[in-house]
């Protein structure tokens, strides 16, 4: 049975957004096929992420070697999901950092042989784990030359516990991490539906940000956050009458009319997502554990199988 790899892979390209800042944008945007980015100084660059694989680290690597010969001095993980913190050992001669949750996570997370795959075949590589090891609790600046760069944990769980974005406000770019996927349904399953809607209403929306990097997806502007929005409100909607019909999160996934929604990439994600919001709805506090091996099974259950990944 072919996988997606069999087909013609689409070339991941770094998109200078403004002078020395770049987004590294890795086509599909789907499962494990995240962006990253890159602010290039006169003394060294920080990278904004990583990727999920060694072959797309590696490839990462060797697209930021044709714009600077600086090294990397300083990582920043957005958050602890795989895609975004496998590839860091392979800048282990940086100084890696994130919000202080990010580290435990990672660890807790772990390498993607520790769990089982609910996702194709993917060629991992020789992964090791690096997770980060300096944390903040509510956010750092990087200064690059005369460039100020604010790292700022969000406040409070969104996609996941521990969320942060960067935010360079004299040139109006926002790094966003996967509190934004343009082109892709939101995932919450380990963070919170009231969460993200506030985080992306109070903290992303305020900062008129001119040009927003998605965590996946094509480079985009404000409008992803309003576009975010819409679908967050589709969601607790539809956990509120699916509550009301006492259906499960499955069936009330299935029940649901995705309408706008329906050519989003990913809308299997509903089905873990209303995993999250029925949580919220039972009284569970942002970012409580709920079960998520079961959360994972419903959304491959809607989708019929193991779910596509290029990575």
């Amino acid at each position: 049975m072919s996988t997606p790899r069999d087909e013609v892979e689409p070339t991941p390209r770094l998109v200078e957004l403004s002078g020395g800042i770049y987004a590294y944008v890795q086509p599909d945007g789907g499962w494990y096929v995240n962006n990253a980015g890159l602010i290039v100084g006169s003394r060294g660059a920080v990278s904004i992420d990583t990727c999920a694989t060694e072959r797309r680290t590696r490839a990462y690597q060797h697209a930021i070697a044709t714009v600077t010969d600086q090294p990397v001095r300083t990582v920043v993980n957005t958050h602890h999901h795989g895609d975004h913190t496998y590839g860091n050992y392979l800048f282990r001669q940086a100084t890696i950092i994130a919000h202080e949750r990010c580290r435990d996570a990672a660890l807790e997370l772990g390498l993607p042989g520790d769990h089982p795959s609910w996702t194709t075949e993917v060629e991992w590589g020789d992964l090791e784990l690096e997770p980060p090891f300096l944390g903040y609790r509510d956010g750092v600046t990087l200064r690059l030359d005369d460039l100020r760069c604010e790292v700022r944990y969000v406040g409070t769980p969104a996609h996941t516990t521990n969320d942060s974005i960067v935010w360079i406000p004299d040139r109006e770019v926002l790094f966003a991490g996967d509190l934004i996927f343009h082109g892709g349904t939101p995932f919450l399953l380990q963070g919170s539906l009231s969460g993200a809607t506030r985080v992306l209403d109070e903290v992303l929306k305020p900062l008129g940000a001119r040009v927003i990097v998605p965590g996946h997806g094509e480079v985009c502007g404000p409008e992803a956050i309003d576009e975010t929005l819409a679908y967050l409100r589709f969601l607790r909607r539809t956990a509120e009458e699916g509550r009301r019909a006492r259906l499960t999160p499955l069936a009330a996934a299935r029940q649901a009319d995705l309408g706008p929604f329906a050519a989003l990439r990913e809308p299997e994600r509903l089905a873990a997502n209303l995993h999250r919001a029925y949580a919220e709805l039972d009284g569970a506090e942002p970012g409580a554990p709920i079960d998520l091996p079961a959360a994972i099974l419903d959304m491959v259950t809607y989708h019929g199988g193991l779910l596509p990944s290029r990575a």
